[in-house]
C-alpha cells in the first residue's frame, strides 16, 4: 500500500479534530493497537466511550500526550524518574502517574492517578500536536472481549458507535499489542504493572 502525503495526513488530522473538539469518538490507530479516543478533558464525551465499551473502569483508559511537556500540564506529582524511563523505553509504555489535574473528572481513578502515554506513531504524534490536548485511549472493544490488533477484528458495533473512523492507510507500523505498563509513585517508587 502506498505511503499517504504529508497533506492526506493532514486532512485526515483536521477531520478528526473536528470530530473530537464537537465531544465525538474517534476510532484510531496508535502505536500499539486502534483505539477509541476522545478530548480527555471532556466529560460527556468519556462518558460516551464509557457507553460504548459497556465499562466504567477508569483504570481501563489511558491518554495519549504529544510529549513529556503535555504530560506535565495534566499530572503535578510525577516523579523525575519517570521521563527518564520515558526517554529511554525502546517499545511502547503507558506510565501511571499520581496528581492528575486538568482532565475530565470520569477519567481519574480514586487514587488520582493518570496513565499517560507519548505515541511514536505518525498520525497519532500529528493529532495530538494539533489538537494540543490529551486524547483518550482505550481498546476498541466491548469490555471483557478480546483486544482486536487491526481494523477489520473490531466489533460492527464499536466502528458504528464511532462518530469517526480513521482511514487504515495512517495505521504505520504498529506493534499489535498493549504497551508495557509501570506505576511510579510521588517518592519515585516503581511497579512493573505490565510488561
Amino acid at each position: 500500500m502506498k505511503q499517504p502525503s504529508d497533506v492526506q495526513l493532514q486532512q485526515e488530522v483536521e477531520r478528526a479534530i473536528e470530530v473530537l473538539k464537537a465531544g465525538g469518538i474517534i476510532l484510531y490507530p496508535t502505536d500499539t493497537v486502534w483505539g477509541l479516543g476522545c478530548d480527555a478533558t471532556n466529560t460527556d464525551a468519556v462518558a460516551k466511550i464509557y457507553a460504548l465499551k459497556r465499562s466504567e473502569n477508569k483504570k481501563s483508559m489511558l491518554v495519549l500526550c504529544a510529549s513529556a511537556d503535555m504530560v506535565v500540564r495534566y499530572v503535578n506529582k510525577a516523579p523525575a524518574i519517570a521521563f527518564e524511563v520515558m526517554e529511554l523505553a525502546t517499545s511502547p509504555l503507558t506510565l501511571i502517574l499520581s496528581g492528575a489535574v486538568g482532565i475530565a473528572e470520569n477519567l481519574i481513578p480514586e487514587e488520582g492517578t493518570l496513565g499517560v502515554r507519548v505515541p511514536d506513531h505518525a498520525f497519532c504524534q500529528q493529532l495530538l500536536r494539533r489538537f494540543g490536548r490529551p486524547i483518550v485511549s482505550t481498546s476498541a472493544n466491548i469490555s471483557g472481549e478480546n483486544t482486536p490488533t487491526n481494523l477489520p477484528d473490531i466489533a460492527h458495533e464499536i466502528i458504528e458507535g464511532a462518530d469517526f473512523v480513521v482511514n487504515p492507510r495512517f495505521e504505520g507500523h504498529p506493534t499489535r499489542k498493549a504497551s508495557s505498563i509501570i506505576a511510579f509513585g510521588e517518592g519515585g517508587e516503581v511497579k512493573i504493572i505490565r510488561e
